[in-house]
């Protein structure tokens, strides 16, 4: 949802940047390193910045940031930019409090971010937030987001920069009251083909009751970004700095709940994974997915209960969980590879790996399932194939299973070239294991549910009433 205008679209750049000059209950520092000072631009180019801006600022040169800000690892960071937001607002306090806070809003924002160089080919994105009072004399809150600049050329990376600069001041000053309003407005005169947003982060008193999960999967699911992820303890996390360096090994599911198999899953992958000469010795990042086809079977929007159920059940199992829009295996596939140059291996069950063998999933590409396979295994990527117990106790695995006829040539193809790992050191005893069959046990009152999964997650849904549990009934046993 954009913010409209008169006439009904959303506000340009323009007259959000106008609104905020001419309302002076908001007062503050503009910092921005990299890239030019673009939204601090803005506001001197619209007029009437004296009333909004105390001071501009652009500590380009690395020596002069870090005399200002402190010295760090890495100048494009969430720590660099929290280190100014925190003493630019700080000094704002300090230096203007007594003279003028009983009637303002004072306010940081700030930006670090790499744009194209003069070469090419280097990584653009950087780090934006604000922190800021939204009534005199209130408490800090802050918002603070990670944008990757899609355009080819600096000149329209920048000017992509202050329209999303002067977007997250506006939303911060006039929509911090709904935040997922703010979220929305981000991109107004902008599209997700120039301006990426993989993560942001809401903390303070205006968004005490916001839960950063839900937002994180909110730009997955407005389009602002093709991925999110949270680590084990509901932390939302940028994607490239978690996968950076380290071997990838996913698991895509729904985890309605997290059963014995899925642990069993991943416990097995990981042991043979880890295992692989180009793997061993390397730090491994195990990770749950799930799609947002997944999340949405219900309906036209996410419960947001049920994918707080979710995340909290794989929380607590100490998972890192990534929410992605690439329901095709091949596109998950390319997102970790370009953020990682070590392996990444892909686990699931064999009825998964027949379905990955259905060419009505790969019908919008020009080479079909050809080039989804192609694409898939670009990288020396390994499928780690986990068995199936049939109802006769037989078990598909990559030996038997059966594809169409027309492509059991291909599929022995790949096999053969070791694209598909059998995983033999499985747990038995959680073969006949379903999540659908827990959902149904649980409806049911019938208490053999709880040793199909692991006693935290039991305990979880029992203490939280998740998928339907009622404590009521049980006690009533």
């Amino acid at each position: 949802m954009t913010i409209p205008n008169q006439d009904g679209g959303a506000l340009d750049t323009h007259t959000k940047a106008l609104k905020i000059n001419l309302d002076h209950r908001f007062y503050g520092t503009l910092a921005e390193i990299g890239a030019g000072q673009e939204v601090s631009r803005w506001f001197f180019r619209v007029g009437g910045a004296a009333g909004t801006i105390a001071k501009s600022i652009s500590a380009y040169d690395m020596k002069v940031s870090d005399a200002i800000y402190g010295d760090t690892e890495r100048y494009v960071s969430r720590q660099r930019l929290q280190a100014m937001l925190d003493l630019e607002y700080d000094l704002d306090i300090e230096r203007l409090s007594e003279a003028r806070g009983d009637t303002t809003s004072f306010f940081a924002f700030a930006d670090t971010v790499v744009a194209r160089s003069y070469k090419g080919g280097n990584e653009c994105h950087g780090w934006m937030g604000v922190k800021f009072q939204a009534h005199p004399r209130d408490e800090p809150s802050q918002i603070i987001l990670h944008v990757r600049m899609l355009d080819n050329e600096a000149s329209l990376q920048q000017e992509a920069l202050g329209v999303i600069g002067v977007n997250l001041l506006y939303g911060a000053f006039f929509l911090h009251h709904e935040p997922e309003k703010l979220m929305d407005s981000l991109l107004d005169k902008l599209t997700t083909g120039r301006i990426e947003i993989d993560m942001i982060d809401f903390k303070g008193i205006e968004f005490r009751y916001v839960d950063n999960r839900i937002m994180a999967m909110k730009l997955v699911q407005l389009g602002l970004s093709g991925a999110a992820m949270f680590g084990p303890d509901r932390q939302v996390l940028q994607p490239s700095e978690v996968l950076y360096k380290k071997a990838i090994l996913v698991e895509r599911g729904s985890f309605r709940p997290v059963t014995h198999v899925n642990l069993d899953m991943m416990r097995a992958a990981l042991e043979k994974f880890s295992a692989h000469p180009s793997v061993a010795g390397k730090t491994v990042l195990p990770i749950m997915e799930i799609t947002m086809r997944n999340l949405l079977a219900g309906g036209a929007e996410v419960d947001r209960r049920d994918f707080l159920a979710r995340a909290d059940l794989l929380s607590s199992c100490g998972f890192h969980v990534l929410i992605s829009d690439y329901f095709e295996y091949y596109r998950l596939a390319a997102y970790i590879a370009w953020r990682t140059k070590e392996h990444v291996g892909i686990v699931m069950g064999a009825a998964s790996l027949i379905e990955l063998f259905d060419e009505k999933y790969y019908t919008a590409l020009p080479g079909g399932i050809l080039e989804s396979f192609g694409r898939l295994f670009k990288h020396e990527l390994k499928v780690f194939v986990y068995p199936l117990r049939q109802q006769t106790n037989e078990l598909t695995t990559v030996e038997n299973l059966q594809v169409a006829p027309e492509l059991r040539k291909l599929y022995g193809y790949l096999a053969d070239r070791g694209s598909f790992m059998q995983l033999d050191n499985f747990n038995p005893e959680y073969l006949h294991i379903f999540s659908r069959d827990v959902l149904k046990r649980i409806a049911a009152n019938d208490e053999t549910w709880e040793q199909m999964v692991p006693p935290e997650v039991a305990e979880m849904i029992k203490k939280r009433s998740f998928f339907g549990y009622s404590k009521q009934r049980a006690d009533e046993r």
